[in-house]
């Protein structure tokens, strides 16, 4: 380690003295000639002010202008000093834009049925309920407990079906979209049918989304506004089925509207539409534009595995299922991902632990630009304003009854009309904005110099010049002089030698 050490002390060493040789070798200028440069310097900058102190012989107007010179650079660094601070506070302004459009993009929209499971094999598998509930509560970071009313149930229900999977079983006995199902569909004029809807897995259960990312329906745009998506829904009440213990004592369809290119989150955004009755929705989009750090709090760079699209829900999902896998080995339904789905022990006695380390620990954490999952760049929103009217009227429903071969009760109890439109054709643009620029900055930096000092970008480069001579200067006579003063000073020995010798005599 020394012997490597020596050599880069001995080369850096060996450099300086090049430096100095070089130095020591240039002619060191005299006071006369400095004096000429700095007089040559104040009469020829562009700096306004400096010559009028060197031109004028009245020491009173040297004094004045001296003064003004000195105020004017105490002003100019005032007004850059706070231009600076001002810049790194990285302000911005937000600026709403309404933009008209001969046609707009149709959202997707997801629709699930209040009651999850088909009836029949509610009634086999009674306990399917409670175990639903345990997967729902885990994703929600809701505490299970085993005193839970049917836990003991659940615990030896999946002992003896030990290949049991909750995300199989909701996929065959979940709500279904067939002709059955789905009575009519029409889209823009179009007629649509279950083909034109994809599947998703939602907390409830088996969902059907319209106009997704990957069905071409997608391609298609509304060129007209107050018509849009119109559906007739048979929710079948007798066939699906829920447990009103659990909180689930409603009949009808539940949808959330959202981007086609993000998963539905219909978790405290879905839209409820009860039997027997006709929900008007309008709707009107608006983008939101967020600047990234340090402007703003969100982070372009960051990607998903399991979506096309990041959004700060998808990236939850994908934060909480990664945490899981590593702590459990498998991940719980409705979290994305390839892997072992989890089951009820491994909820208890796993999945919820880790979920609540996560919550404790801050894992994963929305928001700012440094936690887990910051804000998107850029969202897309629909806020929907809803109505409602009984559906159908009684002409319609003498109509229905017969078209349907069924009876008015069960048209009243199981039929929901849904029609989705825009209410205008144009969308809000919701932007945010840096306030200042780097091009304004200089602009305004370059004001207040013309300003005050009448100086440039070349005036700056002037001064640099000449501090930089002076400099020069300075290093020359150290190197000069130094040697000299340490050559005529006699060293410290000779005088013990000389006082010894004195001594001595």
């Amino acid at each position: 380690m020394e012997q490597t050490e020596k050599p880069k002390a001995s080369a850096e060493k060996g450099l300086l003295e090049k430096i100095k040789l070089c130095l020591s070798k240039k002619p060191l200028p005299s006071p006369t000639e400095r004096k000429k440069f700095d007089h040559d310097f104040a009469i020829s900058t562009s700096f306004h002010g400096v010559h009028n102190i060197v031109h004028n012989q009245s020491k009173i107007r040297k004094l004045i202008w001296s003064v003004i010179v000195l105020g004017s650079v105490s002003l100019v660094v005032w007004q850059i000093y706070s231009r600076l601070v001002n810049y790194f506070t990285w302000p911005t302004t937000t600026s709403i834009e309404v933009q008209y459009v001969e046609k707009i993009e149709f959202p997707a929209v997801t629709f699930c049925n209040l009651n999850r499971f088909r009836t029949e094999a509610a009634a086999k598998f009674g306990v399917i309920f409670f175990l639903w509930n345990i997967v729902y509560k885990v994703v929600h970071l809701q505490e299970i407990r085993s005193n839970y009313s049917g836990f003991k149930d659940a615990t030896d229900f999946l002992e003896s079906h030990q290949n049991f999977s909750i995300t199989e079983f909701v996929k065959k006995n979940g709500f279904y979209l067939n002709n059955r199902t789905l009575l009519e569909c029409n889209f823009f004029g179009k007629p649509c049918g279950p083909q034109d809807f994809a599947h998703v897995f939602t907390e409830y259960g088996n969902c059907f989304t319209f106009n997704h990312g990957e069905n071409i329906q997608a391609k298609e745009k509304v060129s007209v506004s107050g018509r849009g998506l119109s559906l007739l829904f048979n929710v079948n009440q007798g066939e699906f089925t829920d447990d009103p213990a659990l909180g689930f004592v409603d009949a009808g369809i539940i949808f959330v509207i959202h981007s086609p290119k993000k998963v539905p989150q219909i978790d405290g955004l879905g839209l409820s539409s009860p039997v027997g009755m006709h929900a008007r929705v309008t709707i009107r989009q608006v983008k939101t534009v967020h600047q990234e750090h340090p402007w703003g709090e969100c982070n372009p760079n960051i990607k998903l595995q399991n979506f096309s699209t990041y959004s700060t829900s998808g990236c939850l999902k994908e934060c909480k299922a990664q945490h899981i896998q590593e702590q459990c080995g498998c991940i719980p339904y409705l979290l994305p991902g390839n892997g072992i789905e989890c089951d009820l022990q491994k909820f208890y006695n796993c999945v919820s632990p880790t979920l609540d380390l996560i919550e404790l620990k801050g894992l994963c954490t929305m928001g700012t630009h440094n936690s887990s999952c910051p804000v998107s760049c850029e969202e897309t929103e629909y806020p929907a304003t809803i109505s409602y009217s009984t559906f159908p009227s009684q002409n319609a429903l003498k109509y229905l009854s017969k078209k349907l071969n069924q009876s008015q009760e069960y048209i009243r109890e199981n039929l929901v009309n849904i029609e989705i439109n825009y209410s205008d054709l144009n969308y809000k643009i919701t932007q945010q904005q840096k306030a200042v620029s780097v091009s304004e900055l200089l602009a305004d930096v370059g004001g207040q110099l013309g300003l005050f000092c009448g100086a440039s970008m070349i005036t700056i480069i002037e001064i640099i010049e000449y501090i930089f001579t002076n400099f020069y200067w300075i290093c020359i006579l150290f190197l000069l002089k130094i040697p000299k003063m340490t050559q005529g000073a006699p060293p410290p020995g000779h005088h013990l030698e000389k006082r010894n010798h004195i001594e001595e005599c």
